[in-house]
């Protein structure tokens, strides 16, 4: 929506700082701390899961079981983390094929898995089965194919669809979904204590904004008072030369200068104090204070001689 906003000039200038500050905040939200690191989705941590024991996804085959919206995020992880021998079973094939074919996958029958299950490194099952469709023998006759190279396998449906005591297998490494819960959970716990951080960072970008914002409200209101005081300053001067040119001594014309000049620019600032005394303005009058340089300076009210006269 940003993109196609500033396509058609539609941002602005009072727009466009802020989202480009957002930006930052958020590149940096990423940068300087972990909260993007720590799954927190069953499909998201099962891959993870798969990458603590595979290190290269590339260079193993992985079997996906079932082509609902849960394998479809599974795949999409895998991809994203360099899984490229990927191969989708499904009791329909037409579903199979459509989730292959989005995804540049290969598709099998799930009636095929038993006889296909000893090619794979990586097993992980998500169908909506009421019954086991991996069991014990089929694992046990897939590792024997295999001469005893292990297996991963995720079982994140509900109820399981690969039967428990596959886990019993030496050289298969079976996960379900209790044990991804697990990991969510201390996943979410450290995503709470990252997310702090990115409070404080959120927070402290946010307050830049503002102090950006205000400062560049107090630099045109300089660059409109210079223009004024330089403007009076071209003024003067012209009359200054003018006096020289009719005869006058350079000492009564800087005279005239000096003195014009200073009449000039103290009377606004002169009337607007005498309004606020009359008024009894003090917030102005200690702004005016300040803003001359004349903290400390006593006036004539704090003078208890002048007090003491009146």
């Amino acid at each position: 929506s940003y993109a196609v906003s500033r396509q058609l000039n539609a941002i602005g200038v009072e727009l466009e700082p802020a989202f480009q500050r957002v930006f930052a905040i958020a590149k940096k939200v990423r940068s300087d701390t972990a909260i993007g690191e720590n799954p927190v989705s069953v499909a998201f941590a099962a891959v993870t899961l798969a990458q603590r024991i595979f290190a290269d996804l590339s260079s193993v085959a992985v079997l996906l079981v079932g082509a609902g919206d849960t394998i479809e995020l599974v795949a999409q992880h895998l991809m994203n983390s360099g899984a490229k021998n990927v191969v989708v079973a499904n009791r329909t094939l037409d579903r199979a094929q459509t989730l292959a074919g989005r995804l540049n996958a290969k598709a099998i029958m799930l009636s095929e898995v038993p006889e296909a299950l000893s090619d794979f490194d990586i097993v992980i099952s998500s169908t909506a089965s009421q019954l086991p469709v991996l069991g014990k023998g089929a694992v046990e006759a897939a590792l024997k194919s295999r001469k005893r190279r292990p297996i991963f396998m995720v079982d994140i449906a509900v109820p399981r669809d690969i039967e428990p005591q596959v886990a019993d297998l030496p050289d298969v490494y079976l996960y379900t979904v209790d044990d991804l819960r697990d990991i969510i959970d201390h996943n979410v716990r450290l995503r709470v204590a990252e997310a702090d951080k990115a409070t404080e960072i959120i927070d402290a970008g946010v307050n830049e904004f503002v102090l950006w914002r205000r400062s560049r409200g107090a630099t045109d209101l300089v660059v409109s008072y210079r223009n004024n005081i330089e403007a009076l300053r071209d003024e003067e001067l012209e009359r200054a030369l003018q006096l020289l040119q009719a005869g006058k001594s350079a000492e009564d014309a800087l005279t005239s200068l000096a003195r014009a000049l200073t009449q000039k620019i103290m009377h606004q600032p002169t009337v607007e104090m005498r309004s606020a005394a009359g008024v009894n303005n003090k917030a102005l009058l200690e702004s005016a204070k300040k803003l001359f340089g004349l903290e400390g300076v006593p006036s004539q009210s704090d003078d208890p001689k002048s007090n003491s006269k009146a």
